[in-house]
């Protein structure tokens, strides 16, 4: 009975049932318990995604260890001539899969898919025994050696078992689907290049493959079918569509490629989808089919409050309502990739794409670079699994090279050539990428340079940016610059609290708004930048961090809260809706007679009344307006209005005559 009704639930779940391929989902069902506990009979039962920085027995610490999960499945008989293969979405960082207590495979990395073969190790017609030994633990021959970002450990995204048969498109070649689409030629009067089909076949057999290309309008554009013999090669299959809508931020029109193998009246396919663009990065900035694209974007991580590290469909809709709602028009996937899921989204909505792989700078005692074949191999493979897996998506424009790399101990330089070289013979249609804060040749290795500035945070002023303005301008203007930047910012920071906070761990929200204040007054539109890049939208887990996260994100962790300075870029960038926001509303008690106050307006000119008065204010910058100052004592009323839009908050502020003032916010320009 119990396996009847596997096998109903597994051909109810069954994706493709028109064809031979049969997918099932690997979710439910898994034991879960850490290796320290030398024992599995204490074992958690848990869903997939899991991460075991979340389990009870973490008891809320960050755990960098080696966890088991064991799931027994049923393999029916019916199955005997077939192919199995199991493929997971993301195991960070180490994975080995045993079956049935064999070894079927290992895979080095936690940002991307693998899937291994296991037909020659399973039982037909009995319970198999599937045994995943993950491990997050520091390792000096898998990339990231060094990272702010909290390496959550477990198997965090979905898990599968894939049934074909013995002909079929191999999902084993860098843990795509078999099928990459390379673009060689896209305007508005032909689209060209080749669909690359890797086959999963006994050497020497005659089969037959057919690709079908189909527009928006589901109306087939292209159609191949041709006999092949199979040798352990790609079979690359010439396109050419005429006339063809092309894929663009404003008009994101996307193709599906099928492709299908027949042998012996049996057949296997697999669907992607895709668009075809031209991108090219000029003089002019980033163009798209020839016109020049704004790149306003945000450095994305990989958690939230609730989920850790296991995000799912769901908070991906969601986080991409907001960066929406801003006004952005770029995404950056900082260390790795995300899901595939949402760069299906972003093909969908024309949300153009950064995706790194996990080359970071070093942290106290780390090294990032570690100068051993094993280091540089993993790193070169997992360039290569990023990239074969995303190069379908047209939304993803740009490969990251590496991140805030620091220039100390051996030289990276050639590694660093080697990987860009890697990346062009992969996919020479789209640019490498990296984000500085270093100076030197580091920055002449990938085509595109974002320039991580700090001037005016931990040092200097923010008008000090000018100056390095100036001077990128007159000395390496050949350079494809952008501009990167952001500061720290808690909500629950404010100068009035301060007294008894300590020192170190002052980080108030007014500060970072200052900060981004002063840089968008400086920089935004700048026409020597290429784009404009926010670190970040979203505050991340960070154990080397005060308060165990870093948070210069423009939303909060939880994402219930929006800082002041998510809506100075709502107002600068969201053209769809208008913004008017009172900044500073966080800052209830008050220890200051004379007030002032900043408003961000895409609305108009706005109106500022405190208490029964009228408030003169002044445009300082594009949408940012600043009060003349206002003597005030006591609870009052502060209410702006511009057009439509109405904002207020209330405050209270305390007569310090007979206290000791605070000194003015740190790293702050003029108020």
């Amino acid at each position: 009975m119990k396996r009847f009704l596997l096998l109903l639930l597994l051909a109810a779940s069954a994706v493709g049932a028109a064809s031979a391929r049969e997918v099932y989902p690997l979710n439910e069902g898994w034991r879960f318990f850490f290796k320290s506990e030398n024992s599995s009979d204490a074992a958690r039962y848990v869903t997939l995604p899991h991460s075991w920085n979340t389990d009870p027995l973490a008891e809320g610490s960050f755990l960098r260890t080696t966890g088991n999960y064991e799931k027994d499945v049923y393999i029916p008989e019916e199955w005997a001539s077939k192919r199995l293969f199991v493929r997971f979405y993301g195991v960070r960082s180490v994975a080995d899969l045993f079956v049935n207590g064999r070894h079927a495979g290992e895979h080095r990395g936690g940002g991307t898919a693998f899937a291994f073969e296991i037909t020659d190790k399973v039982r037909f017609g009995a319970d198999n025994a599937l045994l995943v030994i993950a491990s997050n633990a520091e390792r000096n021959d898998v990339l990231p050696t060094s990272t702010d970002q909290n390496p959550y450990g477990g198997i965090y995204r979905e898990a599968e078992l894939i049934v074909t048969d013995a002909t079929a498109i191999s999902p084993l070649y860098l843990g795509t689907d078999g099928v990459l689409v390379r673009t060689a030629v896209a305007d508005a009067a032909r689209a060209e290049g080749s669909v690359e089909v890797h086959l999963a076949a006994p050497k020497g057999i005659a089969c037959m493959l057919t690709v079908d290309i189909s527009g928006p309008d589901g109306r087939r554009a292209f159609l191949s079918k041709q006999r092949v013999h199979t040798d352990g090669g790609p079979v690359t299959v010439p396109f050419a569509i005429e006339r063809p809508a092309l894929w663009s931020p404003a008009r994101p029109v996307l193709y599906t490629v099928t492709a299908v193998v027949s042998h012996e009246g049996r057949a296997d396919s697999v669907r992607v989808r895709t668009g075809f663009r031209n991108l090219a990065v000029t003089e002019k900035g980033l163009t798209i089919n020839g016109e020049r694209c704004a790149v306003r974007g945000v450095v994305m991580h990989h958690d939230n409050a609730l989920a850790g590290g296991t995000l799912t469909a769901t908070d991906y809709d969601a986080d991409l309502r907001v960066v929406e709602d801003l006004g952005a028009t770029a995404l950056r996937s900082s260390l790795m990739p995300h899901a595939p899921y949402l760069y299906d989204r972003c093909d969908e909505r024309g949300l153009l794409v950064w995706v790194d792989i996990p080359f970071h700078r070093a942290f106290l005692g780390d090294m990032a670079y570690v100068a051993t074949p094993a280091f540089e191999r993993n790193g070169l493979d997992q360039l290569r699994e990023v990239i074969a897996q995303n190069m379908n998506h047209p939304s993803v424009a740009m490969w990251g090279l590496f991140s805030h790399l620091w220039t100390r101990g051996d030289d990276v330089i050639p590694y660093l050539k080697r990987l860009r070289e890697a990346a062009r013979e992969m996919d020479p249609t789209r640019p490498t990428v990296a984000c500085s804060d270093q100076d030197g040749q580091i920055n002449f290795v990938p085509d595109l340079i974002a320039w991580h500035q700090a001037v005016g945070w931990r040092k200097g002023k923010t008008d000090d940016v000018v100056v390095w303005r100036d001077l990128l301008q007159k000395n390496w203007s050949h350079l494809r610059s952008a501009i990167c930047y952001g500061g720290a910012g808690m909500i629950g920071h404010t100068s009035y609290a301060a007294r008894s906070m300590p020192e170190t761990n002052w980080q108030p929200e007014q500060a970072q708004t200052r900060f981004h204040e002063e840089y968008a007054h400086h920089l935004e539109g700048d026409s020597l930048f290429w784009g404009t890049w926010i670190v970040n939208l979203f505050d991340y887990g960070s154990v080397r961090r005060p308060y165990g996260e870093n948070c210069e994100g423009l939303v909060t962790l939880d994402r219930r809260d929006r800082k002041d300075a998510y809506y100075l870029y709502r107002a600068l960038w969201n053209e769809r809706q208008p913004t008017l926001h009172l900044a500073d509303r966080r800052s209830v008690l008050r220890d200051r007679e004379e007030q002032w106050f900043h408003v961000y307006s895409s609305a108009g000119e706005p109106v500022l009344t405190v208490g029964e008065d009228t408030v003169r204010m002044t445009q300082y910058a594009a949408c940012q307006y600043r009060s003349d100052t206002v003597s005030i004592q006591g609870a009052v009323d502060v209410r702006v209005r511009a057009g439509a839009l109405r904002d207020s908050m209330r405050i209270m502020v305390r007569s310090v005559a007979k206290q000791k003032r605070q000194p003015a916010l740190r790293r702050t320009a003029d108020q």
